[in-house]
């Protein structure tokens, strides 16, 4: 999907090069996201859009005036059926984002948190939220500046995002605490819950031109102590030391029950909530809450996210697969062209183009000489690769809609002077299409791990066994078959169908659940996984190709490939711990992505 760039002469330029993605809810799309969420490109909101959210604005207070509208004069779930009188109408916002803000388990990472305010600051700017316009420039102002609010990771089954969502009401309304540069590290950095990469030495940067490496300035981690961290429990109060900290009934401190703890209080009031960018509290009511939390921005970013460094990864095992077809002296016949013309499926004749690319095979090539057939790891690659890049397009299809959809309930159609009632925020497409993705990346993974038992047989190589070293009974690269299966059960875990789920919620008014929350929470775990997998297969594809002193042509997108794992892998063949290998190769992948795009395009 194309960005919105604001000169027209940048048309067709990534958002990383121009440093800007104008949000005008409707043409955004995953790579601008990934760029929001890395420090990339600051948003700019279009100025059409802004038009929208004002004229959304004015009708959706008028509506509520006048009639019943859910969450804005009713309450909310079960609570429907109930009004609002007038004159509680005003504090009605802030009780039912209160209320709603119960996310619990680990604070996540500041990319996914960016990434949910970029969606929802692009799904507002399609104008049917009804929400005031104020909040849509606060949202852009924390995403320039580095601020984005705690929040907790679990709270949602689907049916949106209305805990982690009203997390981030509270922050903008100034009773939740904000991290930001002066917090800790680095966007992502700091990683709670393993969900995102940042072990293993930079596994986990994104693809070419530095997207995804960490923003300058250090934008978002934030340990526990670190300014803003909150204790357990503690509404917005301080670890021992940190900026803001108030003692319970300290100064800022509200009437007893302690919705406003002090220290979220001084924080937001404080010189030190603006140095890390936060914005200016947000006067929000009755027509705004419901409005605001209406939205699965959370599991729509962290899919987002999840999509793109996996559609890469994939590219950069078919590199590594290049690497192992060479040195086992693999046959081109499987990615011959009239192959896949008389099967024509658009992800596995792309894949084949794609391999002769990589190794500079004809589109009809030779057979070799001496070995019919190969195993499946080499043999059926289009047929398993392909289907995996037909999963990523599908669910970018699906994120394309949702990122820029007004799926608010209930949606305020200005030109109608209508709130209507809907079951728009319900993500079965989102949690099918996540589902499938990753049983297709299941495979190509599971693929990978056939590969790797090959390069250990002598009977490919014509080396010995596991491509020991030369000392008698030498182990070789053995154990990465082990990790390499450990990894692969983890990522098989990841796999299960969250779409499989049930749960009946507010006193049986909410009767079924999609789990998109957990589909996407899966899929970003799957990440590191299957990295670690085919890392251990390009340790043992460039360790077969230098015992054999296979050298492909330099100038070929495979010989760059093998230049630049030479260039990071030891080379010691004797037997020693392998770990600091596999590390080094899972991280190297990202370069691998780049190779792969070259040859895509």
């Amino acid at each position: 999907m194309s960005s919105r760039i604001v000169d027209t002469s940048t048309v067709g330029v990534s958002p990383a090069q121009t440093g800007i993605v104008v949000l005008d809810g409707c043409g955004i799309g995953v790579f601008d996201v990934v760029c929001l969420a890395d420090g990339a490109a600051r948003p700019v909101p279009g100025t059409e859009a802004m038009k929208r959210v004002e004229e959304s604005w004015d009708a959706a207070r008028q509506i509520a005036a006048t009639g019943r509208v859910y969450g804005r004069s009713t309450g909310v779930g079960a609570n429907r059926n109930e009004d609002v009188p007038t004159e509680a109408a005003a504090g009605h916002g802030l009780r039912l984002l209160r209320s709603h803000a119960g996310a619990i388990g680990a604070e996540l990472p500041a990319r996914q948190v960016r990434a949910m305010l970029a969606v929802r600051a692009n799904q507002l700017l399609a104008g049917g939220a009804g929400l005031r316009p104020t909040v849509v420039t606060a949202l852009c102002e924390a995403l320039e500046n580095g601020a984005y609010p705690v929040v907790n990771e679990f709270g949602s089954v689907g049916t949106g995002d209305i805990a982690a969502l009203a997390q981030m009401g509270l922050a903008l309304a100034g009773e939740h605490p904000w991290r930001g540069p002066e917090t800790g590290g680095g966007v992502g950095a700091g990683v709670s819950g393993g969900l995102e990469a940042g072990a293993f030495g930079g596994l986990g940067t994104r693809a070419s031109g530095g997207l995804g490496t960490r923003a300058p300035g250090g934008l978002g981690a934030g340990d526990s102590g670190e300014l803003g961290a909150g204790v357990s429990g503690g509404l917005g109060a301080r670890a021992s030391g940190g900026l803001g900290a108030t003692v319970p009934g300290g100064p800022g401190a509200e009437a007893p029950g302690g919705r406003d703890a002090g220290g979220v209080r001084a924080l937001r009031r404080g010189a030190s909530a603006r140095e890390i960018g936060a914005p200016e509290p947000q006067p929000l009511d009755n027509n705004d809450a419901l409005a605001l939390i209406s939205s699965n921005a959370l599991t729509l970013g962290q899919s987002a996210l999840a999509l793109h460094e996996l559609r890469g990864l994939i590219g950069a095992t078919q590199v590594v697969a290049a690497l192992s077809l060479l040195a086992v002296d693999g046959s081109h016949e499987a990615y011959a062209a009239p192959v896949h013309t008389a099967r024509p499926h658009r992800g596995s004749a792309e894949v084949a183009r794609i391999m002769r690319e990589l190794i500079g095979a004809a589109d009809r090539p030779t057979p070799p000489l001496g070995r019919i057939q190969d195993p499946y790891g080499f043999r059926c690659l289009p047929q398993i690769h392909g289907p995996a890049h037909d999963a990523a397009d599908a669910l970018e299809a699906v994120l394309a809609v949702e990122i820029n959809a007004a799926a608010e309930n209930p949606l305020i159609s200005p030109e109608d002077m209508a709130a209507y009632h809907h079951g728009g925020f319900y993500q079965a497409q989102l949690a099918l299409a996540l589902d499938h993705f990753r049983l297709a990346i299941t495979q190509v993974a599971r693929l990978s791990t056939s590969r790797l038992s090959t390069l250990n047989e002598p009977a490919y190589t014509r080396l010995r066994p596991f491509l020991a070293g030369h000392e008698p009974a030498s182990s070789g690269v053995m154990i990465l078959e082990y990790a390499a299966g450990a990894a692969l059960g983890d990522l098989r875990a990841f796999s299960a169908p969250a779409s499989l789920g049930h749960a009946v919620l507010s006193r049986g008014v909410e009767e079924q659940a999609s789990f998109a929350s957990l589909a996407a929470r899966q899929t970003l775990r799957a990440c590191d996984a299957y990295r670690l997998v085919v890392g251990c297969e390009l340790v043992a594809a460039v360790r077969a190709l230098r015992q054999r002193d296979l050298r492909p042509d330099p100038e070929l997108p495979v010989g760059r490939a093998l230049e630049l794992a030479e260039s990071v892998l030891d080379p010691e063949p004797a037997d020693r711990p392998l770990t600091d290998d596999v590390t080094a190769a899972a991280a190297l992948l990202d370069r691998f992505t780049e190779i792969w795009r070259g040859s895509e395009s």
